[in-house]
């Protein structure tokens, strides 16, 4: 009873960390262990992964918990300053780690001084780059302490050198993903930039990696903040090379730990403890390495010994048991009653044990039995359903033949008829070649059912693939001059590629392959056919290979890819069913398909068929006229972002259409083009460029789409400065209210299924610009932004914009760079954005700012006419009676007499 009794908890202390990373981690781990000192500590950790709501629902579960004391580190300062004052106020002892609030009620502080930490970064990334050079600074959270203070420090210290400049600054939120996204955003406005300050190691790589794919990682220096130790960590990233240098951001967790207990027993304490640093290049980065392995090994042995006490302490409380027990027993009975006893005892233990062990060999026996049955049970159930799946869209689509004949037919008539506009025509046109899609939809999976009920006709015909081959490649001319891709034919000169074929079925096979080809391959990519011949087994084969870059498939893919409803990307439309039918068709010439893919080369389709001596030797096909023939002459395209360039009217609404399926591109840009200003992408990375250059109206985007999908698009766009005032519009095929959950939780302004109404989509992409229109006027009268209609990332840009034109209004030679400089943003870029939220130019905002104070000075001051205007930034006093006088209607000169006669009447 005295071994087995419960350890009784003298103090309870919550931590509620803000983020789950690999500092926070080492931290955490320090904390857990120093409390293996301490009797009596328990100890509890919640982290918030970056989510201010999280983090104050875990403080609310610590104070409701009743822990002795609580252990915080803030998310961001403003959010988490009115939970932390809630539990201060309730009497609990809070210690602040690493972040503040913005309030001192607080028991404690621990952390490192980021602002030193900040200017000690400067002034070695000046000593670097010689007091000259343009540096690049990614920070972490903007409403975080650390973030705020390391960028103050910094400044503080780049001030003391004229020739260090801060080009560009982005917020990174601490994280990778963001960073190298912030950082090819940079890069791609700075030709020149001599060194990245990142406020941690996580942000660190995340530029570098970015750099070194744009290929100017060599061009500049990576400065960091952590040098944690580990793999992925500062240090080891300084040791590779990624990083020049590292500033060492202790953790201490024993010093926190240490802190809440010295307040726990009353004992003296500091209410701020404030760490040092040290930069880590790679002078000392392998003694620091030697070290940090040390100390981790250290770290695992006091594990280890704790673990062993553990045992031990269980040993002798189990020992104590059986002492006790043992000396009950003497006293009751004999000894030879106690060894018959122990005998016993040992013996049903023995048997309990075999029982048991026999028990359960029984019980995983019967387990394997009853999973294998339910294997076989599944492969029947899978064979049904894929048999019921096949008779199902058999049926259906013979269903589906009558009617879309009923339209393809009518649809040629209407085709012909000459009174049609140039819009008319061209969605008719549309129309049928969406109707002939989904015709070879049909019919693909009316000819794979024929070809499994053994059914299917095999009709050889004398046929000369070669001169086949190059007539089908005309089909593929548009697609490779839309999406800018080489589509080269390489045939074997002097060959005759006569044989037996079925030419529907051959054609099947070529269009198939060359489709997926082009599907799969992005713009500026190569496609490739090669025909030639070659003989196994004594006998002559026809060869023929389909190839392109840009796209790999798996081993796990290949596997299946020519299985029956198989599809390796669900971004991609297509019935599943294609590969599989090209696989039937070319066994039925007795020929056989393979594949291989791999990063370097890409996909190649290999297809083998036999060359049969043609019946009929009177038929005189021609032979080849030459051995590589350049189908797509690319020379001839035109640029399509300088057309667009030369072809945008900033006169009217700009709205972009981001969608991977061309046809759903050309169909919306027919019904926006009369009254809006129509910008197009292929996928979201164009699609998001593009919203970063043109700064459009609106955007209207496609949710299923290969590499960035439509809801990552987004989000994208909404988290960044530019962008983020743009109303988004999704078009989804799927229903499903999940989805549309994610796309509203991305930012989404509205969804739109698909089938879509043209007047639907018409009427809300008006709603939403001349909703997004009437926040315009806050300039022009006077009024704020209502919380609702803007977003919080615009109501700073705007409250800084009006904030900068205040102070440096008095600057005469105060331009457009200038404040976009200021505001981290391209003359074109400040310009769009801010036209787009108050429907001024900056300038425009600059001089209505300068005359509304011209305006105060005059009626409120004694100065001249010359005076307040050299003291609000004109240039010249006539210039500035001439815009005075077109404000307000009267020249400041008439104002000032006014204000003399009413002064003299008074």
């Amino acid at each position: 009873m005295t071994a087995c009794r419960q350890d009784t908890h003298r103090f309870r202390i919550g931590v509620a960390q803000c983020s789950d990373d690999s500092w926070r981690h080492k931290m955490n781990d320090e904390i857990l262990r120093e409390a293996m000192f301490y009797d009596g500590v328990s100890v509890e950790i919640r982290s918030a992964a970056d989510d201010n709501r999280k983090q104050a629902e875990d403080v609310h579960y610590f104070i409701d918990k009743g822990v002795d004391l609580l252990i915080i580190s803030a998310n961001e300062a403003a959010p988490m300053t009115p939970i932390v004052e809630e539990a201060y106020q309730k009497g609990i002892p809070v210690i602040l780690v690493d972040r503040k609030i913005l309030s001192d009620k607080y028991t404690a502080y621990i952390g490192a001084d980021n602002y030193e930490i900040g200017r000690a970064v400067g002034n070695y990334i000046a000593s670097t780059l010689k007091g000259k050079g343009n540096v690049v600074e990614l920070t972490g959270l903007g409403g975080s302490t650390p973030a705020m203070e390391r960028h103050q420090g910094f400044m503080a210290a780049i001030s003391n050198f004229p020739d260090i400049k801060l080009i560009d600054k982005a917020d990174a939120a601490w994280e990778r993903a963001p960073a190298e996204v912030a950082m090819d955003s940079i890069l791609h406005r700075h030709p020149k930039i001599d060194a990245v300050y990142a406020h941690n190691d996580r942000i660190a790589p995340g530029a570098y990696q970015a750099a070194k794919k744009a290929g100017r990682e060599k061009e500049m220096i990576f400065v960091g903040i952590d040098a944690l130790p580990g793999k992925g960590n500062g240090l080891e990233l300084v040791l590779d090379s990624v990083l020049d240098a590292t500033f060492i951001y202790p953790t201490n967790g024993d010093k926190v730990l240490q802190l809440a207990m010295n307040i726990l027993e009353a004992k003296p304490y500091p209410r701020e403890t404030v760490m040092n640093t040290a930069v880590v290049d790679r002078t000392n980065a392998h003694v620091m390495q030697l070290q940090t392995t040390h100390i981790s090994e250290l770290d695992q042995k006091i594990e280890t010994l704790n673990g062993r006490i553990g045992g031990y302490l269980s040993r002798v409380a189990t020992q104590q048991v059986v002492l006790y027990g043992g000396l009950v027993i003497l006293l009751l009975v004999a000894g030879l009653l106690v060894v018959v006893y122990n005998s016993l005892r040992s013996k049903n233990r023995l048997n309990k044990e075999l029982s048991e062990q026999k028990r359960q060999l029984e019980e995983q026996r019967d387990k394997l039995e009853e999973q294998r049955d339910q294997l076989i049970q599944l492969s029947h159930q899978l064979e049904e359903a894929t048999h019921a799946k096949l008779v199902f869209f058999t049926n259906i689509s013979h269903d589906f033949r009558t009617p879309l004949t009923l339209v393809a037919d009518p649809v040629e008539h209407l085709l012909a008829d000459k009174a049609l506009s140039d819009d008319q025509h061209r969605m008719l046109l549309l129309v049928q070649r969406n109707v002939n899609i989904l015709l070879r939809l049909v019919n693909q999976i009316l000819d794979f059912r024929k070809y499994e009920n053994g059914k299917m006709e095999y009709t050889p015909v004398p046929v000369d693939i070669l001169s086949s081959f190059e007539g089908w490649n005309e089909s593929f001319l548009a697609a490779a001059r839309k999406k800018h891709i080489h589509f080269s034919f390489d045939n074997i000169p002097d060959t005759d590629f006569r044989t037996l074929a079925d030419v529907e079925k051959l054609e099947r096979i070529y269009f198939n392959l060359l489709s997926n080809a082009f599907k799969f391959t992005p713009e500026n990519g190569k496609v490739s056919v090669r025909l030639s011949t070659l003989t196994k087994e004594d006998n002559r084969w026809i060869r023929f290979t389909v190839s392109n870059t840009g796209s790999m498939i798996s081993a796990e893919h290949i596997r299946n890819i020519f299985d029956r409803f198989y599809k390796i990307d669900m971004h991609h439309a297509g019935s599943g069913i294609g590969l599989a039918l090209v696989k039937a068709f070319v066994e039925l010439h007795g020929g056989a398909i393979s594949v291989e893919s791999d990063e370097k080369q890409g996909t190649v389709f290999t297809v083998d068929l036999p060359l049969w001596t043609c019946v009929d030797e009177t038929s005189s096909l021609d032979p080849p006229a030459s051995s590589v023939s350049e189908v797509s002459p690319l020379n001839d395209a035109l640029p399509v972002e300088e057309e667009l360039e030369k072809n945008y009217d900033s006169s009217k609404p700009s709205v972009l259409i981001i969608d991977d399926n061309a046809d759903i591109r050309s169909y919306v840009h027919g019904l926006l083009h009369t009254d809006y200003t129509v910008i197009e992408a292929v996928d979201g990375s164009e699609g998001i460029r593009k919203a970063m250059k043109y700064v459009p109206d609106l955007i209207i985007s496609d949710v299923m789409m290969p590499g960035i999908d439509g809801i990552e698009c987004c989000r994208r766009l909404k988290s960044e400065l530019q962008t983020c005032h743009i109303p988004v519009i999704l078009l989804t095929a799927c229903s499903l209210d999940e989805q549309r959950i994610q796309g509203y939780d991305g930012g989404a302004d509205s969804y739109i299924s698909k089938p879509f109404s043209s007047q639907l989509l018409l009427a809300r992409v008006r709603n939403l610009i001349d909703s997004h229109h009437r926040l315009k006027q806050f300039f022009g009268d006077g009024q704020t932004l209502a919380k609702e209609d803007v977003c919080d990332m615009d109501k700073d840009f705007v409250e800084k914009f009006k904030a900068l034109i205040d102070a440096k209004m008095g600057d005469s030679g105060l331009n457009v760079e200038d404040l976009g400089k200021e505001m981290g943003l391209s003359r074109v870029q400040l310009y769009r954005k801010i036209k787009s939220l108050t429907n001024y130019s900056p300038n425009e905002l600059l001089r209505i700012a300068r005359l509304k104070k011209a305006a105060s000075l005059l009626a409120s001051s004694d100065m001249t006419v010359a005076e307040i205007g050299y003291e609000v930034g004109f240039s010249s006093p006539s210039y500035f009676a001439k815009c005075y006088k077109e404000q307000f209607g009267e020249s400041p000169t008439d104002l000032l007499k006014r204000r003399k006669e009413r002064i003299s009447k008074v």
